[in-house]
């Protein structure tokens, strides 16, 4: 095991130092988010301005603040650039070069994704649990943070990441077919973000159709994490649907592997 880990440390490096190397770009990433929420946040204080109701679908206006901010925080711990990464390095050949390596081709982007991860979470974590803090402290004039509520939350987003990780990976895998993902990547992060809750919270749906939204991969991404950490979903609930995340994650950890079997044979490498 520790063996292995030696292998992959230098990808963990290189993740690293694509963040710092790369920090204008990821200072600009963050800032669209950030506006993106914002965005979001006067969307929804409007609707709700405009309701005679102070509770809608079993958020009120306070909670509602609250999950805007915390779906932007969980989805940028969550995030995973697995589909984009395959898509370009088959277009521009240099896939070649990684299939090369005596390594797995998923425990490369796994583990370079890490390290952009760790300067991610070291840089967001602390200042945006602070500020989501805050806000429910001024919103209900009360301290709401606990500490095992925050560590089932980590955990769900360790899951969650997980899950896009290796569906990010899965979808990658369609670029040694068609040979060329944006489109198809864009189309992807639309539908994603729509069924995981990030545009319009699963509870607003139809009973019927939210029932299925919550069995889909997609709700295990945002919402679950965030539910868990609102305290929405408690005891055995909360189990089932952390039970749910650790499904997905074996489901597309398999099936990673076998779309890389059949895939492997279909490629064709472009320049390089």
């Amino acid at each position: 095991m520790r063996k292995k880990l030696k292998i992959y440390l230098p990808f963990v490096n290189a993740g690293m130092q694509e963040t710092t190397t790369y920090r204008v770009n990821w200072i600009f990433l963050m800032l669209g988010n950030v506006l993106s929420c914002f965005i979001s946040y006067f969307l929804w204080t409007a609707i709700y301005s405009s309701s005679d109701n102070p509770s809608m679908n079993g958020f009120t206006m306070p909670q509602m603040v609250v999950y805007i901010f915390l779906m932007f925080l969980t989805s940028t711990l969550i995030n995973s650039g697995g589909t984009y990464d395959i898509g370009e390095e088959i277009r521009d050949g240099s896939i070649a070069m990684r299939i090369l390596k005596p390594v797995s081709y998923n425990s490369t982007f796994l583990f370079q994704e890490l390290g952009n991860k760790l300067m991610t979470v070291c840089i967001l974590i602390v200042p945006m649990v602070a500020g989501v803090e805050i806000v429910r402290y001024n919103l209900t004039d009360e301290v709401q943070f606990k500490i095992l509520n925050f560590l089932l939350y980590i955990l769900s987003c360790v899951f969650a990441y997980l899950i896009n990780f290796f569906f990010n990976i899965c979808f990658g895998f369609i670029a040694f077919v068609i040979k060329y993902l944006w489109g198809a990547n864009m189309m992807k992060n639309c539908i994603v973000g729509f069924l995981s809750g990030q545009i319009i919270p699963l509870a607003f749906f139809p009973e019927m159709v939210e029932k299925i939204f919550l069995l889909l991969p997609f709700s295990s991404l945002t919402y679950t994490p965030v539910m868990i950490y609102m305290e929405m979903y408690t005891g055995t609930k909360m189990l089932g649907y952390m039970g749910l995340q650790l499904f997905w994650v074996l489901f597309f950890w398999g099936l990673s592997k076998f779309l890389w079997s059949v895939s492997i044979k279909h490629l064709t490498v472009q320049g390089g």
